[in-house]
């Protein structure tokens, strides 16, 4: 039975893409193949992160973009779609197609710090500005709520003393997201690829 082919939607540096194909090269992810990155953003480096990797690497522009990616998911033979980073705002219309196939990594423990908004350091400006002592990452499953779907799996990490956003934003990908992101990619690739309910 044939590997679950597996897009990657990314809007910049590529971190948590980087930890897929890490993953992927250490034979982490058997269910699992990375077969497309794309980005909404020329610029993004994930795209050469993609192309050093040998993934098809594809930009899509802001016009027609849900129809695009559709053909594009079509043409590729797309079974699971993973958003490492990617800060568009997906359509119902678009997430119904994919029920239980697209899955989101969230730099927060939601439903804390999540929804329209909340990406990159804003995420962690508002954590350390509450004052949350544990904040974390999740992996869940994407629908027409950004944020909303059912969780995958969660991770904590420790708020520090002294912790800036900026620090505070490395911990969280190194000690979640890096971590989480492949194991939820291969957890729901196996269910695909072997028939179980999502």
């Amino acid at each position: 039975m044939l590997k679950v082919r597996t897009a990657v939607l990314v809007s910049g540096g590529g971190t948590n893409l980087q930890a897929l194909i890490d993953a992927s090269g250490r034979g982490e992810l058997p269910d699992a193949e990375l077969a497309l990155v794309v980005s909404n953003r020329k610029s993004a480096f994930a795209l050469e992160r993609a192309e050093k990797a040998g993934i098809r690497a594809e930009y899509i522009g802001k016009d027609g973009f849900e129809q695009k990616l559709g053909a594009l998911l079509d043409e590729c033979g797309i079974e699971l779609i993973v958003l490492a980073g990617f800060l568009k705002i997906l359509s119902a219309d678009f997430t119904e197609k994919w029920p239980g196939r697209i899955i989101n990594i969230h730099p927060s423990l939601i439903p804390s710090f999540c929804g329209e908004g909340y990406y990159g350091l804003r995420v962690h400006e508002e954590a350390l500005k509450y004052g949350v002592k544990v904040t974390g990452a999740t992996v869940h499953y994407v629908n027409h709520i950004p944020d909303g779907g059912r969780i995958i799996f969660q991770k904590a990490v420790n708020v520090l003393e002294g912790d800036t956003p900026e620090l505070l934003q490395r911990r969280v990908m190194e000690q979640a997201e890096w971590i989480l992101l492949p194991e939820a990619v291969e957890k729901v690739a196996k269910e695909i690829r072997y028939g179980k309910s999502c």
